[in-house]
């Protein structure tokens, strides 16, 4: 190396050091290089494309909840090995440490728009978010607790689907938490879900689209299989449409109700609360 190439290459070396990790943010749709700082005023939606970004539990509820209502239940719910499946302790340590969470969803009690709302909101960090036996306890805990309490559940979906490492324990949850929901809706209760990038598989074919009103942030991800299974299945060379199992896709086939930005989320959630209880305490008495 000439002394050319070892200045430049020590200029870059002090570049480096200087220049904090973080700062630009690439968006995955786009690949437009957004300021970090710009993402968090703006609710880490793309300023080129509008794409949301991931959002973690914790931003939902500073961005949904009233503040200083919150109150999560249920906390020290966490999975068992029940199949003794290889590698799944170790995947439920990196989980926890990842997320810092017992499990995939976090449940709670607090109040959106003066409403009071039982909460759970999934998250991918842990092992992607997806539906194991204890997920399903905690939601299931849930809605009993919303029942018990008399107000509306509000679920934001996030999710890679069943977990297989647990196998049927896991596809159980599919029935166990569409059974609870049947119960709050004999309750008169109402049940918003919000759906985000991605919801796939097990979660979408069960309590994702049984909600009173779906809404879903643009951009989101929303399918059974993913797009490579079915390429595989299909065979050959087949294409999908660019926007296919894309929320805009999904609602004009009536799967969805509404796109919702972040933003303009817990003013919606709130109007719908309202009308729904309204609605449903008119039902009761009819």
């Amino acid at each position: 190396m000439n002394w050319f190439e070892k200045m430049k290459s020590g200029l870059k070396t002090r570049i480096k050091r200087e220049v904090p990790n973080g700062i630009w943010v690439k968006c995955k749709q786009c690949n437009h290089s957004n300021y970090d700082m710009e993402l968090e005023r703006n609710y880490w939606i793309c300023a080129n494309c509008r794409f949301h970004l991931p959002y973690s539990t914790q931003q939902y509820i500073d961005l949904l909840v009233d503040q200083n209502t919150f109150t999560e239940i249920n906390k020290n719910v966490a999975p068992i090995d029940p199949l003794s499946f290889k590698g799944y302790r170790e995947k439920i340590k990196d989980g926890k440490r990842k997320s810092n969470s017992k499990e995939s969803v976090l449940t709670g009690m607090g109040r959106i728009g003066g409403h009071s709302v039982a909460l759970g909101i999934m998250d991918t960090r842990y092992l992607m978010g997806t539906l194991g036996s204890a997920t399903g306890e905690k939601i299931c805990r849930l809605i009993d607790k919303a029942i018990d309490s008399r107000c509306s559940l509000v679920l934001i979906c996030k999710s890679g689907g069943a977990r297989m490492q647990e196998s049927s324990y896991s596809l159980m949850q599919m029935a166990r938490i569409s059974a609870k929901l049947h119960q709050l809706s004999s309750a008169g209760l109402p049940y918003i879900t919000i759906v985000t990038d991605p919801t796939y598989g097990g979660v979408t074919a069960s309590f994702a689209m049984l909600g009173d009103i779906i809404l879903a942030e643009p951009g989101s991800r929303i399918g059974f299989a993913g797009q490579n299974v079915i390429k595989q299945f299909l065979g050959g060379n087949a294409q999908l449409p660019n926007d296919f199992q894309i929320a805009e896709s999904v609602v004009e086939h009536g799967f969805i109700d509404r796109i919702v930005e972040r933003k303009e989320m817990a003013t919606e959630i709130s109007k719908l609360i309202a009308i729904l209880t309204n609605n449903k305490h008119k039902t009761s008495i009819s």
